[in-house]
């Protein structure tokens, strides 16, 4: 049964940088702690334009939880990297509020294996989301019209590496998400395990991935690992089934690992 990820020390360093678009790292949990969710991402989760549907959905994915972690603030220029049905897209929307802006990166590479438009241009059509931009480009051309201070994506990392995807050269994609944070950025990578030491070989079948591949991936585009957050870690899961798989689906266990992109970089 996953936990809240609760840091007191987490929210003090939030309301120290309550004025910066992305704030320094908490320091890495020692396990569940207690958090107080700062009010705009309280009010982010609990905005009334959100479906019912999605905030069904919050209890496993523990949203708020997760943007505290990744330093998420007011005026923020985000990049939610293969959006989906939006889910999270809805939710910085609000949280980054009318100062900041969302881009919904949405590969054509997706575009053109579903055969239909994005979901996500309906968030963007919509008055409630008006700080939402939906960009549509091939992977490995990720970038966006000003500088971001997060990327962000969910359990879509593992794709990339699969043939739908072409599949992309990470080592390109890696770099172009590098050049398009400000110094001092913050790329956030959520994704299903795989067993330790299993590489790349259950991106397709399993649609999960070994979180060293991931971590090594990302340091070597000039990213700093800066630390994890265990809320959606679950040591029930075996790692062996199939995410989709009802016995599992909703309930695997997962990383999410936080890079920055040092300061001094441009």
């Amino acid at each position: 049964m996953r936990k809240p990820l609760l840091s007191l020390v987490a929210v003090l360093g939030l309301a120290a940088c309550a004025t910066q678009p992305m704030g320094p790292p908490p320091p890495p949990p020692s396990g569940p702690v207690a958090i107080a969710l700062p009010p705009y991402l309280a009010a982010a989760l609990s905005d009334p334009s959100r479906p019912a549907a999605d905030m069904v959905r919050d209890k496993d994915r523990s949203p708020g939880e997760v943007l505290a972690f990744a330093g998420v603030r007011p005026g923020a220029k985000v990049a939610d990297l293969i959006p989906g049905g939006g889910y999270f897209t809805r939710i910085f929307s609000k949280a980054v509020g009318p100062r900041g802006h969302v881009y919904a990166y949405v590969p054509d590479e997706l575009t053109k294996l579903a055969k239909r438009e994005p979901a996500v241009n309906a968030i963007a059509r919509d008055p409630a989301y008006s700080n939402v931009t939906v960009i549509l480009n091939k992977l490995p051309n990720f970038s966006a019209p000003e500088k971001l201070d997060l990327v962000f994506t969910a359990q879509n990392y593992h794709d990339m590496h699969d043939k739908f995807m072409g599949p992309a050269d990470l080592s390109v994609v890696n770099r172009q998400i590098f050049r398009a944070l400000k110094p001092g950025g913050v790329f956030l990578v959520i994704d299903h395990s795989a067993e330790p030491g299993s590489g790349l070989r259950d991106t397709e079948t399993l649609h999960r991935i070994d979180s060293a591949v991931v971590k090594s991936e990302v340091t070597a585009a000039g990213f700093i690992f800066e630390g994890e957050s265990r809320v959606l870690r679950d040591p029930a899961d075996s790692r062996k089934a199939n995410v989709f798989d009802a016995s599992i689906r909703g309930k695997t266990d997962q990383f999410v690992y936080k890079f920055r992109k040092p300061a001094s970089a441009r």
